[in-house]
């Protein structure tokens, strides 16, 4: 049985799911609204105030898809009521992120700054001139946005400067060893 494919989904209050054909669900929450079309090989069940993920039978592609439609779900249900964030540390000497309207400004070491424009339903925050919040109600796509964000300089091995996950660890490099005598 897959862990988590068994546990039921709680819908708080003041959040609507909608399962349609084809397994087209809808969920309506305070923060917005998210639908996705997830796998027919699975049947979801709503009881009252709970939403539950059956697998048909115990075939390999049914029991991998089980966990995965539960999380999907659970997923956009968490997002509608309390949303998402991805927090990134900017290390090194001059550099630093601001707010240009909606749009975010990296000074990274490049000779120019680099926009990055926020996809629908994104937003940032900039806290003090070296950490950036990417928030939102979908998951995938907060997660998408700050890994294009980290893109951008990714922390190197010598000094460790860069961009970065809050709490992310960089392994660092001893650099050069000297000469020998």
């Amino acid at each position: 049985m897959s862990r988590i494919g068994v546990k039921p989904i709680p819908v708080p209050k003041g959040v609507d799911v909608q399962i349609g054909a084809g397994n087209s669900v809808k969920v309506k929450g305070p923060k917005g609204e998210l639908s996705q079309v997830l796998t027919t090989k699975v049947s979801i069940i709503q009881d009252d105030g709970v939403l539950r993920v059956e697998r048909p039978n115990d075939q390999r592609e049914s029991k991998a898809l089980h966990g995965l439609t539960r999380s999907l779900i659970n997923n956009m249900v968490v997002g509608v009521t309390d949303g998402y964030t991805k927090n990134l540390e900017i290390l090194g000497v001059g550099y630093r992120a601001a707010l240009d309207g909606k749009n975010l400004v990296l000074n990274v070491g490049y000779s120019h700054q680099v926009r990055m424009v926020a996809p629908d339903g994104v937003t940032y925050a900039v806290e003090g001139n070296n950490r950036v919040a990417v928030s939102g109600i979908n998951k995938q796509v907060v997660g998408e946005e700050a890994a294009r964000i980290r893109g951008v300089r990714p922390p190197e091995p010598y000094k460790g400067k860069g961009i970065r996950y809050a709490g992310e660890v960089v392994r660092r490099k001893a650099g050069k060893a000297g000469k020998a005598k």
